[in-house]
């Protein structure tokens, strides 16, 4: 597999179940680019909404994408601590136009403190019986939900101490 190259900017597409584009976020800093994991940087860019909404981010944040995990994290550094905002979602694919996922609906939000809330649920019932998820995915899904629950009680992979911060500078050697 080939993967982006440091240092290039590129875009990120979510998708849903049945196909559809679910949104894009424009204008990432490829950070680490490997077959196994991708990492990138971005402040205040455009995202577009399937429904053609289009709104800004507002403060830094450092994408964590894994080829092997059904989830990503988003490291998002605000005056008050880091946050972070979790997509469960399918491994991601590189195509050299963007990194690609299919968005499952379920989020998780992990606060500066380590403490998190599971979001969405109503929607992934919802998601699920319309699109038609297939059993599969939902035991993925919640054994997904687990792991990233690990990572995040573990202090493991993006949610490591310092992870965020030493991404970030590496992020402003780029800008």
């Amino acid at each position: 597999m080939n993967f982006p190259k440091v240092g290039s900017n590129i875009e990120i597409h979510s998708y849903k179940h049945n196909g559809l584009i679910h949104r894009i976020w424009e204008e990432t800093i490829v950070l680490k680019g490997t077959s196994k994991v991708i990492i990138g940087g971005n402040d205040r860019i455009l995202v577009k909404e399937s429904d053609g909404r289009h709104w800004r981010t507002r403060e830094p944040a450092i994408c964590y994408f894994d080829a092997e995990k059904w989830f990503n994290t988003i490291g998002m550094i605000r005056s008050d601590g880091i946050y972070y905002y979790c997509n469960l979602g399918s491994p991601f694919t590189w195509d050299q136009e963007a990194v690609k996922y299919i968005d499952y609906d379920l989020d998780i939000k992990v606060f500066p403190d380590m403490t998190f809330k599971l979001l969405d649920e109503d929607e992934y019932e919802l998601h699920s019986k319309m699109m038609e998820y297939p059993p599969a995915i939902d035991t993925i899904l919640k054994r997904s939900v687990d792991e990233l629950i690990s990572w995040i009680h573990q202090r493991k992979g993006p949610f490591a101490p310092q992870f965020v911060e030493n991404w970030y500078e590496r992020f402003l050697q780029y800008r």
